[in-house]
Order: C-alpha cells, then structure tokens, then sequence
C-alpha cells in the first residue's frame, strides 16, 4: 500500500535505491482512494444484480455497444474501451450472446473481424437499466460533494487517467 519510514528521528530523507515513502496526506489520499473505489464498485455490483441480473462488466459492454453508432462494436474496438482484460471481455460478451443480448457477427468485408450488437433484448435491457444506474451513480458519486469539489476531483482524475494511459500499452479509455 505505502507508509512512512520513521526512525527514531522521524521520516528519513530516502536514499537514491529506497522507495519515496507516501507522507500521511498522499497515504490517507490513497487509502480514501481504494476504500472509494471498493465501496463504489461493490454498491453498483449490486445494484446492477439486483434490478437487471447483470454484472457490472456485462452492463458496461451494454452501454458501450448502445452509445456506438447502430449500436454495434467491432471486438476489437469494444476491447479498447472495456474496462475488463480482452479475455474478460469475451467472456463477458459470450453470456450476453447466451442471454439474448448481444449477437456477434462476422464484420463485413473482414472475415477474420466479429463485431458486437445489442439485439432488441438489449437495447430494452440498457433502456431499463440505466436510469437507476444513473440515479445510483448520481447518489453515491456526485451528490456526496459540493460542486466546488466535484470540480476539483474531476480534473485530478482526468490527469491521473490521462497520466495512466501514457503509461500503459492498451488503456482502458473513459468515455
């Protein structure tokens, strides 16, 4: 997690091959950071389960593929805007496909390409879906804050989203 080497005269000044110690702000950041995120994602697991029968990553492939135009998504492009691994993500859209949600189709003029689409199934199912995900969304994420800290917060993750995906081969990207 992080933590603070303290000697017996208080921090000491790290040396070039020792880790930089998190000081007690970034490591009480980080702990609210990870206690968020748990509490966020297990909440709208829940809630999901509960008024839809969908997991998390199963609702974010529907609301993926119903913001794509036809509401249709090459593989490929869906495995770049999911936040699940490629293997996930074909899991994922595997029991949306049993489930009558999606169909998989080869893509045009491209037989080696599958492209994902939301059958009236689904698209009734995100219809119905979203709003209280929304309002679930709106209770626990943004209604919590004043607008001045809503503000605030929404920069700095944009930064450490932007940072992160400098960082990685294949982000995840908000949208």
């Amino acid at each position: 997690m992080g933590g603070v080497d303290e000697g017996a005269g208080g921090p000491a000044e790290p040396a070039a091959h020792e880790p930089q110690w998190l000081d007690e702000r970034e490591l009480r950041a980080w702990k609210c950071l990870l206690v968020a995120g748990s509490v966020l994602n297990r909440r709208v697991e829940q809630q999901l389960k509960e008024a839809a029968g969908l997991s998390h990553p199963q609702y974010e492939v529907l609301s993926r593929l119903s913001a794509a135009p036809g509401g249709a998504l090459r593989m490929t492009e869906l495995a770049a805007a999911a936040l699940t691994s490629k293997s996930g993500l074909s899991y994922q859209a595997a029991q949306l496909e049993k489930a009558g949600l999606v169909r998989r189709d080869a893509c045009p003029g491209d037989e080696r390409g599958v492209a994902a689409r939301l059958t009236e199934e689904g698209w009734r199912k995100v219809r119905g879906t979203a709003p209280g995900h929304a309002a679930l969304v709106r209770e626990l994420f943004v209604d919590g804050l004043t607008p001045q800290e809503f503000a605030a917060l929404s920069l700095g993750l944009e930064a450490l989203c932007a940072a992160l995906s400098r960082a990685e081969p294949d982000p995840p990207r908000p949208s």
